[in-house]
């Protein structure tokens, strides 16, 4: 793991806000200031009681890099990651966001995954997993490529666009996750019913 710096947490970025629709930029250096990009993104997806992982355009970062803790005893990070679906199998099963909160909608995803790239000193690292962890690895590396799991509802995204301007902090480019009105939304989680 890299350096840890407690207390830093910086803010969630929100659905709205342009960073997250942004293809994040490969990570070319690896020093101090990427360590400590490492230990921002797990202080604040640890801030999170769901948080499973969080990729950098989440905290307004344009770096290659997540962080993961799928509660399986494999946590890590990834700079640079490139994803490999492994197998034909898929899941479908609810998913949410940390910068979506207050909705999951059920979503189809590859059932086994590996995911490669580098840690904070540029040695290569590997994971692999399934279920939840073949998940998140690839709702982590498409936030770097700019795309939301909402976006792989073409049809539902005008009425989760409407359902989520209904919402309290639509329109807050960022919040505190430690804070009162983060916390709410994450606790108004509710599966996206288009019918609603």
């Amino acid at each position: 793991m890299p350096f840890r710096l407690p207390g830093r947490c910086p803010p969630i970025t929100l659905y709205g806000n342009p960073v997250l629709r942004t293809r994040a930029q490969p990570v070319t250096t690896f020093d101090r200031g990427l360590a400590s990009l490492v230990d921002d993104l797990f202080d604040t997806m640890y801030a999170i009681e769901t948080g499973v992982g969080l990729a950098a355009n989440q905290i307004g970062r344009l770096e290659r890099v997540f962080v993961f803790d799928c509660g399986d005893d494999e946590t890590g990070y990834v700079v640079n990651p490139v994803v490999e679906v492994i197998g034909d199998a898929a899941q479908d099963g609810s998913e949410g966001c940390l910068s979506v909160p207050g909705i999951s909608v059920p979503t189809v995803r590859a059932a086994r995954a590996r995911v490669q790239g580098h840690d904070v000193h540029g040695d290569a690292v590997a994971y692999e997993g399934e279920g939840l962890v073949a998940r998140c690895f690839q709702h982590e590396v498409d936030h770097l490529d700019g795309m939301l799991y909402v976006d792989r509802h073409p049809k539902l995204l005008p009425a989760i666009d409407r359902h989520l301007q209904e919402r309290e902090w639509y329109g807050t480019a960022s919040l505190d996750p430690r804070g009162p009105k983060y916390r709410q939304a994450q606790a108004t989680d509710t599966p996206f019913d288009p019918a609603v």
